[in-house]
């Protein structure tokens, strides 16, 4: 059996995480869990429920593991990397809101697939 070696840094993680979302789909998913959590997260907050930061947590993971499962058919990230995966989760949002992801996942997969010189 072949053993990965874990990634060692955020900026190599992030071309992998890339990589696991290229359908649309998924990102979308993945936007839409993100969106619902930080309304609930602040939601409770202003309403001083905490039984919503679970259901928060839940609506975030519940959205982008639909999208990995069903749409892109591959295993969470977060399985492997929590904190990583999470910060990219928010990078990937960021990039979402200024309309800028499809030209990340552009700009990595034509990296990847240029022939080796």
């Amino acid at each position: 059996m072949e053993r990965h070696s874990r990634i060692a840094d955020f900026e190599t993680f992030w071309p992998f995480y890339v990589s696991q979302h290229l359908r649309p789909g998924t990102r979308a998913l993945h936007f839409a869990g993100t969106t619902l959590a930080l309304v609930l997260i602040g939601t409770a907050v202003a309403t001083a429920r905490p039984v919503l930061y679970g259901w928060a947590m839940f609506s975030g993971y519940f959205f982008a593991w639909i999208g990995h499962f069903f749409i892109e058919k591959n295993r969470p990230a977060t399985f492997q990397y929590p904190l990583w995966s999470l910060a990219a989760d928010f990078k990937m949002y960021a990039l979402m809101w200024r309309g800028r992801m499809e030209a990340e996942v552009e700009k990595l997969t034509a990296f990847s697939r240029a022939p080796a010189s």
